[in-house]
């Protein structure tokens, strides 16, 4: 095994929780806003319940070979040949989401809050802080998760205090105007992006000391995570309002900047950038981990570790040339994206699960 280092079971938690927020929290509102309208809320708790169903499916599938990962399970179910192609999809359906995150904080940074900062400086410093982690392995990775959590909880916790005044009910209603055709369709990204891309959690199971009860905490995980997110779409519609919040690219970011106590504390929206920065690191990082040790294995290289930084020179190189400007972003982003991620999130776990059931069945 080429991973020898373990997590416990309280820093996967906190990874499946830090990872289900991850780039949601700062996009997620204006996608169910613009389907849904004010029922948005009712799409992220809709995309919630679809979420921990795929996320229970998932550790399902990770209980069929505790002590392996994805992409040796692939090829003790599969087959050589195989397991190794689907194996390599899953790479690169991996490669290209850790490219679209680097990219996310880099349209972000430069649009935001540093404008006159070329973006190749902010995706080179962003996975230059990603490799120095990597390069000390995962336990690193889920030991930050942990110095993390606090200040999220506390951020997230004062954030939703100081808006609270700026709460109005009204922007909720009417309830269900246009049936729940448009609340289903509001869904389909809440549970996509947040809970479906979790599947990444298959390469980390192994290595988690205790795996007897893996599968609760990994829905308990992503049902912290998904609460947060939930909040933040209700409050985007309480405060913003449907039409702002549906027309912003960044809804969450905005949500921040209308806090205002006293005229004395003010521009709070640095609150948000540091819980988005915490989460995507976390999110980027484990994205990262996943293609370098998936690619060792399906190289049969006998050190993954060496492979980060030239990953890394791809991922930055990448991250402009698959998404060259923001709006083609977008567009792939609420187009395309929740059937790429449905492909690998669930059609791959059924897949799996059925060429399993086959092969017990014939005695294979």
């Amino acid at each position: 095994m080429l991973e020898t280092g373990r997590i416990s079971i309280r820093q996967f938690t906190i990874l499946v929780a830090l990872i289900t927020v991850g780039d949601s929290i700062l996009i997620l509102p204006a996608i169910p806003a613009s389907e849904a309208k004010q029922d948005a809320w009712l799409s992220g708790i809709v995309g919630l319940i679809v979420g921990l169903l795929v996320v229970y499916l998932i550790g399902t599938v990770g209980r069929l070979y505790p002590r392996l990962n994805l992409i040796e399970y692939n090829t003790k179910i599969l087959g050589s040949w195989i397991g190794t192609a689907v194996s390599l999809f899953f790479l690169l359906y991996f490669f290209y989401n850790a490219a679209a995150l680097v990219r996310v904080i880099g349209d972000f940074m430069v649009t935001q809050i540093m404008p006159e900062t070329p973006i190749d400086a902010i995706h080179i410093l962003f996975l230059g802080v990603i490799v120095m982690g990597l390069r000390l392995g995962l336990e690193t990775v889920a030991r930050a998760g942990e110095i993390f959590l606090p200040w999220f909880v506390l951020l997230f916790l004062g954030l939703v205090m100081f808006l609270t005044p700026l709460v109005d009910a009204k922007q909720l209603q009417p309830i269900l105007t246009e049936g729940i055709k448009p609340i289903l369709r509001g869904s389909l990204f809440s549970a996509t992006n947040p809970y479906i891309e979790l599947v990444a959690f298959l390469m980390i199971f192994p290595y988690v000391n205790k795996t007897e009860k893996l599968r609760k905490y990994f829905v308990s995980g992503a049902l912290l995570g998904g609460i947060v997110l939930v909040v933040m779409i209700a409050l985007s519609i309480l405060v913003l309002g449907v039409d702002f919040t549906s027309r912003n690219m960044y809804p969450s970011y905005a949500l921040a900047k209308q806090i205002s106590i006293g005229r004395f504390i003010e521009r709070l929206e640095a609150i948000m950038a540091i819980m988005w920065i915490l989460t995507l690191f976390i999110k980027t990082s484990v994205y990262v981990y996943i293609l370098q040790l998936g690619l060792a294995q399906v190289l049969k290289l006998k050190d993954f570790r060496a492979l980060v930084l030239p990953l890394a020179y791809i991922i930055a190189a990448s991250a402009t040339v698959l998404s060259p400007n923001i709006t083609y972003f977008n567009r792939q982003t609420t187009t395309y994206w929740p059937y790429f991620d449905m492909t690998f999130g669930v059609g791959l776990p059924l897949l799996l699960l059925g060429v399993h059931a086959l092969r017990r069945r014939g005695g294979t």
